[in-house]
């Protein structure tokens, strides 16, 4: 948590939702690993080419939804709404973040799931891709013990120059200089450098584990490569850093059941696990034929694996209820019986879904997506339908993210609404709005009203602070 809100009278915590339930010895540990471009088809349990046995376990020991949602189909603002809850434009993160040329970062003002579990006692670190702002010699931005990370090990935003001997990793704010491996094995070696050297043992603890893999630039072993196909196939090279990964996962696991005694094979007992991406492939053939890829917010671009274990806790089932990232911290706070953070949460509570529970579950808002230079710009699910339309106003033609579109982009709105039946359809290649006005105007009515509340709380950044 940042040093200003550790300084917070209990008071002030428990007005801005801050206080939580004290800890317990029973409380599980919590691990998030958020893979990077990973498509929502490319591993195994989902139909993938790519060998992912740990993966494949994982999936079989809990719960694997086939409907799962990033926050955005680009990276920072997909991670700003995993961290919150909320969509990513209140957060204060339009687009990807370019450190050197944008004031752009996750606001400090936002409540993270680091911070709720590190005031219920967990003790918390970061290890790998951060990509949410981080200080330039020219720029003053927050670092992720500011938003609740006791440790930290990241980079700003992809490894470098590549997946293999990167040198650009930061370590509690110095940087670490030139490393020997590839990203992945990297950031787990920190990982259960971090576990073993703890010394408190008797607080549970929630990593953040955000790989690199398989963005671009890309590098894998060759032994693993070849196992997909020739050195210099780039399709080959991205499968390997996922097979990288999921051995990697694997030696975290490992770790994992040796500090609570879990049997080898098995998900480790005393621990939740949530597995996700950032947003869709860049590659068209590992969206497994959904239309659109990264970067678009067709379902390509936006639909990615999602898989939650807690061994005796959440049932091991194949879940088709749509759901996102944006549910990560608030279905965190169900299970553990937390209280969410005090202000408008745009996720639901999914424990009802993956735990025996006498409650339904309902989803308060549909989910809803927007990327500035996306064609179409926003989309939004209810149930098996997709709405998706394009913007009624024009940006300057430049590819980066520009901070003085701000205005523009809060004041807009929308044109040329398509609606297509996901349950029916997922390759969105019928649109329905002819045959169904009445669906079109309902759902519309609903995206404009979550539409105008996300854009009365989106930080304008080239105003003068």
């Amino acid at each position: 948590m940042s040093s200003i809100k550790r300084r917070l009278p209990m008071l002030l915590l428990m007005a801005t939702g801050l206080a939580a339930a004290p800890a317990t010895a029973e409380r599980p540990n919590v691990v998030i690993l958020l893979a990077d471009d990973l498509g929502w088809q490319d591993i195994g349990c989902y139909g993938g080419p790519v060998k992912t046995p740990t993966l494949d376990a994982l999936a079989s020991q809990g719960a694997r939804f086939t409907d799962f949602y990033s926050g955005c189909a680009v990276c920072s603002p997909s991670r700003a709404t995993l961290m919150t809850g909320r969509h990513h434009i209140r957060a204060g993160v339009y687009s990807w973040i370019h450190d050197p040329s944008q004031r752009s970062h996750l606001l400090e003002r936002e409540v993270t799931v680091a911070e709720v579990l590190h005031d219920a006692g967990y003790a918390t670190a970061h290890f790998g891709k951060w990509h949410l702002g981080l200080p330039t010699k020219d720029r003053d931005k927050p670092t992720p013990d500011q938003h609740g990370f006791d440790y930290w090990f990241a980079t700003w935003n992809n490894a470098e120059p590549s997946h293999r001997n990167p040198s650009n990793f930061i370590r509690n704010g110095k940087p670490v200089g030139p490393l020997q491996g590839y990203s992945c094995q990297l950031v787990v070696d920190e990982a259960i450098r971090w576990l073993d050297a703890r010394q408190d043992r008797e607080s549970p603890f929630f990593l953040n584990v955000w790989f690199h893999e398989p963005h671009a630039p890309i590098a894998a072993p060759e032994t693993l490569v070849k196992e997909y196909g020739g050195p210099k196939d780039k399709g080959a090279v991205y499968s390997g850093t996922i097979d990288n990964t999921d051995r990697a996962i694997a030696r975290l696991l490992d770790k994992l059941r040796e500090l609570d005694g879990t049997p080898a094979g098995q998900a480790p007992q005393n621990t939740i696990l949530v597995y996700a991406s950032d947003n869709g492939s860049y590659r068209d053939d590992r969206t497994g034929g959904l239309r659109g890829r990264k970067g678009w917010n067709w379902e390509g671009g936006i639909r990615v694996p999602g898989i939650f274990v807690w061994p005796d806790h959440i049932r091991p089932q194949v879940v088709s209820e749509p759901a996102g990232l944006v549910d990560v911290l608030p279905t965190l706070c169900g299970l553990l019986e937390l209280k969410p953070p005090r202000r408008h949460l745009d996720g639901s509570d999914l424990a009802p879904l993956l735990t025996p529970s006498s409650q339904p579950f309902r989803r308060h808002q549909p989910l809803f997506w927007h990327l500035q230079k996306s064609r179409p710009i926003v989309a939004m699910r209810d149930g098996d339908y997709s709405l998706v339309a394009e913007p009624d106003y024009e940006l300057s033609t430049d590819n980066m993210f520009r901070e003085d579109w701000i205005p523009t982009i809060k004041a807009g709105g929308y044109r040329n609404f398509q609606l297509f039946n996901l349950r029916a359809d997922p390759q969105q290649t019928t649109d329905l709005a002819g045959r169904e006005p009445e669906r079109v105007a309902k759902m519309r009515k609903q995206l404009e009203a979550i539409n105008a509340s996300v854009m009365a709380e989106g930080h304008d950044w080239h105003l003068k602070p």
